[in-house]
């Protein structure tokens, strides 16, 4: 495969990543499924569900293009750096599933909406800071950097990986703004005392702490407007 061909296909799967990242934002956004809920209010119980299996649908086909047109491989763990990384990439993996259980998975999927009927905007959970959320706001995401980043890389590997690291930076900042607003002082006080994306040694938060601020949240919740 020449440069040329390469760049061919780096291009659009790039731009394809792009727009995937920018449809994604805009229908997880607050202002747009306040829209969606003055419009259709009835689409309301069905949007979370919906939302994430239009997720899935989309990421397909760009996955598969991403692993049928590689390109060059561009770095290589060597020896038993390798191994390192193999171990670490296990980690992560079993890490993500270990933290499964501290999510309404009913919630993030979209199941307890939908049996619920719920027509709100707002998702219907409280602030949930597990054993792993009192060291990292995002332990999903960093889960997933890992996978990512300890993987051999061919070239498109390396952009999407890229544009995937650069979306979580972005989303996070979005996710929370959303989180500031239903939660008010108690996540930014959340956030000044725990990483977003990268645990930090000298940086987390306490078991008693942690549920001082659950409790906070709740307060606010219940606050008459």
């Amino acid at each position: 495969m020449t440069d040329n061909d390469i760049l061919q296909s780096l291009v659009p799967l790039g731009i394809s990543f792009i727009a995937y990242f920018v449809v994604h934002s805009l229908l997880a956004s607050l202002w747009f499924k306040r829209w969606v809920q003055r419009k259709w209010p009835g689409l309301m119980p069905a949007y979370r569900l919906s939302y994430n299996v239009l997720a899935v649908i989309l990421l397909i086909p760009l996955l598969w293009f991403m692993h049928q047109n590689p390109g060059p491989l561009v770095w290589q763990w060597p020896g038993l750096t390798g191994w390192l990384m193999k171990g670490l990439t296990i980690t992560a993996i079993l890490g993500f599933i270990w933290s499964l259980k501290s999510y309404d998975n009913g919630v993030f999927l979209g199941i307890t909406q939908w049996r619920n009927r719920h027509t709100d905007s707002t998702d219907p959970d409280s602030l949930q800071i597990s054993t792993l959320h009192r060291f990292v706001r995002h332990p999903w995401y960093f889960f997933f950097l890992v996978i990512l980043w300890t993987q051999d890389l061919h070239l498109a590997q390396l952009v999407v990986y890229s544009l995937i690291s650069l979306y979580f930076v972005i989303g996070s900042r979005m996710e929370e703004r959303k989180l500031v607003a239903h939660y008010g002082e108690t996540y930014e006080e959340y956030c000044r005392q725990v990483p977003g994306l990268i645990p930090l040694p000298w940086k987390w938060l306490s078991k008693t702490k942690a549920n001082q601020l659950m409790q906070s949240a709740v307060n606010h919740h219940e606050k008459p407007d």
